[in-house]
Formats: structure tokens, C-alpha cells, sequence
């Protein structure tokens, strides 16, 4: 290298022209690097990403070699260690002081595999390395405890700084509260909408949620009591809407996109997620038949100019995996592929949501 002199500052000037792809400005000014030490022909740094889910991950990776090798010199090893701090707007809410950030997973109908899609970015949030759980808000329906193979637990009760709270199911990493772990599976809960909403307050405020990075909340179907007492008693860093391809669905979808949009309520909208976009069988994995229609969500979304999060293939074995309680995303298979491509999408938009 002969006698070139570097510095900190001269690495860090040049890393200040490394942009955030997502934020739009510069990886220095958004305090995304640290630990920068100079050794003997090399530079080691880390660059702090504003999610484990990032998808540009790699890119900012080669952005950040490429500035140091252009700018300060080609034969410089760069050494760089990726780790990750997810962003929140939440200024510690007594009811959930560890939580970062609350996505509510909403649809405007039943039927359209809501559940199957939050337990399934919960996985795919997870196995990118991030803390999750799950809210199963759904009081007369739930799903979650099956879907998660956990029907027949029972969340313990502790004492935490005086208080008693509810553990929360951890299953696969991830935890779970939900009515289904409460009351015997095979028994209605013939609640009036008072008794749900203050269900719903009991599960934030009574919960020992302890760190989370994500707490997904799995919506019941509608616009109802849940949905108003949701927004009302917890800051929600945003929604996701669940649609179908068909025309039914869409219409429906569409009223669950507007009530969180609606002046009062103003929860931005993440991204849409249209599930069951197409059929791939097995033994064809390569073809595709749209039996609901083709690109309804993806029409909605830009309609109302919201985020296209992805599509899930209506395929056999995510049913299947729903049904033995381990969600398809928590295995490297191509049908657990859309699950993780959407998650990352998901984080990259919670991100800029914050950062906004």
C-alpha cells in the first residue's frame, strides 16, 4: 500500500457515500456504522441494518467494499461484520414496553388464509433472526394455537416486578398468546363485543412480551369492536392487508384497507398480500393456474398506491404444514420461499415507515 496514511476519518468519509438503498441517505448519517478499527492493509467495520430481514442486505455489503477500494484504496481488505437493530416509533407504552413495533394482519373477509400468512411471516421474521410473536386477536375463532401445534398448552402465570403476568406459549422461538391456549378447543366463546375488547387489553397489558422486535397481531375478519379497541389502545406501526384474487375478496379487502386509512384512525398501510394466487401441483412445479383470477391484488395495491408485498401459491403442502403445527416457513422448501421474500419485504417497508 505503500505509503499511504488512512485514517478513520478518511474511511468513514468514504462510507458517508454509501447510500441506504431503502432511506435514501447515506449509511454515516443514518449512524448505521460502527466500530470502525484500522489494522495492517485492512479495515474492519460494522454496518448496523435496520432490520435482520433486510433484503438488500448484500448489496449494501458490496456498496460499502466498493466505496472503500474506489476512494480510499483497491488493495485494502475490507472486513465487515452485518448485524442488524430494528427501528421503532414506540416511545416504551406502558402496556408493552419492550415491544418495537405492532403489525396488525388484517382482512376484510374469512376465508382468505389471514392466519396462514401471520404465522408464516412470524416464522419467516424469525429464521431471519428477528424476536416475534404472535397476538391471536381473533377471541371467538382462534387459529394460531393449532397452526403452531400447541392446541393442548397453557400459558403459566408468574409474578414479574410485582405483578402477576401471562408467559406467553414460546413455540419455535416464538411467542404466543391466544384465546385457543385459554379456553378448551372445542368450546364456543359466545362473548359480546365488550368481553373480546377487554380480552384484547388483557393480552397486551397482562402479558410478560418481554423484548420483541415484531408482535404480529392476527386480526378476526372485518372491520369490528377489535379492530377500533386495537388502534385505540396501541400505537400500530402499520397494517397488512390479506386478499384473494377474486373480485369478492378484493371488494372486501378493499374496506379493510380504507378503515385503517380513515381520518381518526390513520394506521399506514404496510403492504397487501394476496394469498392463493395461483395453483402449483406438486408433480408441476414450474406451472402455475390462476383459479381465483390473476394480479387482483396486485391491482388493489397500486390503486391505492400501497406496497405489493408478494403472492402465495395456493399449494398442498403449506396446508399441510398448517395442519401438522409447524408453519412451512420454518423449512427451506421452494413453497417456503414466498413467505420469506414477503417477510423481507415486509421489514424493508416497517423500516421506511419508521425512518418516515
Amino acid at each position: 500500500m505503500g505509503e499511504l496514511s488512512v485514517t478513520k476519518e478518511i474511511i468513514i468519509g468514504a462510507l458517508s457515500t454509501v447510500q441506504e438503498p431503502d432511506l435514501k441517505k447515506d449509511l454515516v448519517t443514518l449512524n448505521m456504522i460502527k466500530d470502525v478499527e484500522l489494522g495492517v492493509g485492512e479495515v474492519r467495520f460494522t454496518v448496523v441494518l435496520t432490520t435482520p430481514a433486510c433484503p438488500l442486505k448484500e448489496k449494501i455489503r458490496k456498496d460499502c467494499e466498493d466505496a472503500i477500494h474506489n476512494l480510499v484504496h483497491p488493495d485494502l481488505k475490507v472486513v465487515i461484520n452485518m448485524t442488524a437493530e430494528v427501528t421503532t416509533l414506540q416511545q416504551q407504552d406502558p402496556l408493552i414496553p419492550g415491544v418495537k413495533n405492532v403489525i396488525a394482519i388484517a382482512s376484510g373477509k374469512g376465508g382468505v388464509g389471514k392466519s396462514t400468512v401471520t404465522a408464516n411471516l412470524a416464522m419467516a421474521l424469525k429464521k431471519a433472526g428477528a424476536k416475534v410473536g404472535i397476538l391471536d386477536a381473533d377471541i371467538s375463532g382462534p387459529s394460531i394455537p393449532v397452526m403452531f401445534g400447541a392446541e393442548d398448552m397453557q400459558p403459566l402465570v408468574q409474578e414479574v416486578n410485582g405483578k402477576n403476568r401471562i408467559q406467553p406459549i414460546n413455540q419455535y422461538g416464538i411467542k404466543l398468546i391466544s384465546m385457543g391456549f385459554l379456553a378448551p378447543s372445542d368450546s364456543p366463546v359466545p362473548w359480546r363485543g365488550p368481553m373480546m375488547t377487554q380480552a384484547l387489553r388483557q393480552f397486551f397489558g397482562d402479558t410478560n412480551w418481554e423484548e420483541l422486535d415484531y408482535l404480529l397481531i392476527d386480526l378476526p375478519p372485518g372491520t369490528s369492536d377489535i379492530h377500533l379497541t386495537l388502534v385505540q389502545l396501541i400505537k400500530v406501526t402499520g397494517a397488512v392487508i390479506v386478499t384473494t384474487p377474486q373480485k369478492v375478496a378484493l371488494s372486501d379487502a378493499t374496506k379493510g384497507l380504507q378503515f385503517f386509512k380513515q381520518a381518526g384512525i390513520n394506521v399506514p398501510i404496510l403492504g397487501l398480500v394476496e394469498n392463493m394466487a395461483y395453483f402449483t401441483p406438486a408433480e408441476l412445479p414450474q406451472n402455475k393456474y390462476y383459479l381465483f383470477g390473476q394480479d387482483g391484488g396486485k391491482a388493489l395495491a397500486a390503486k391505492y398506491n400501497v406496497p405489493f408485498l408478494g403472492e402465495v401459491p395456493l399449494v398442498q403442502a403449506i396446508r399441510e404444514a398448517g395442519d401438522s403445527g409447524k408453519p412451512i416457513a420454518a423449512d427451506n422448501s421452494p413453497s417456503a420461499e414466498a413467505f420469506t421474500s414477503i417477510a423481507a419485504s415486509l421489514a424493508q417497508q416497517i423500516a421506511i415507515t419508521n425512518a418516515q
